[in-house]
């Protein structure tokens, strides 16, 4: 798996600065500890941008992890398989390009990868903190095993 395009990219995308809704981001660093195959790479996306796009250029597939205001509990994981933007949930979190916008650019420069994304429910978009709340804290374990479970297709 030396190609490029058979690697994985594992994207965490949020804002570390508003507590929860950096869960994404969190997340990457908490994976960077972890067994993972070689063929998988890590980034943290921070808030998006369309920087981003290039990465979407670049993978066949691509797992992102990001927080999403949805009325589950905090710490809900579900994996989506969106194949257009209009397939992400309308509630993600709020960046300063989102996640539909880039879907839809990556699309329409027909560059759209195979894309697994796992939502993290969060309670609401905290004032300024660089601290998890005490759910989103103890999901990681869960979080890496979804992980290995989606690899799994590829070895």
């Amino acid at each position: 798996m030396d190609s490029e395009h058979k690697r994985i990219l594992i994207l965490g995308i949020g804002n570390i600065l508003l507590g929860d809704e950096g869960i994404g981001v969190h997340a990457i660093k908490y994976l960077e500890q972890q067994q993972l195959p070689d063929f998988v790479d890590l980034l943290d996306g921070g808030t998006g941008g369309f920087y981003i796009l290039s990465v979407l250029e670049t993978y066949k597939t691509i797992i992102m992890i990001d927080a999403t205001l949805d009325d589950l509990p905090a710490g809900t994981l579900n994996v989506i398989e969106p194949k257009f933007a209009s397939d992400f949930p309308k509630a993600l979190s709020s960046h300063e390009i989102g996640l539909k916008d880039l879907i839809e650019s990556a699309a329409l420069l027909n560059h759209l990868p195979k894309i697994y994304l796992i939502t993290v429910s969060v309670k609401e978009i905290q004032d300024i903190s660089l601290e998890l709340s005490p759910e989103l804290s103890e999901i990681f374990p869960e979080l890496y095993h979804t992980i290995t479970e989606i690899l799994k297709g590829f070895e």
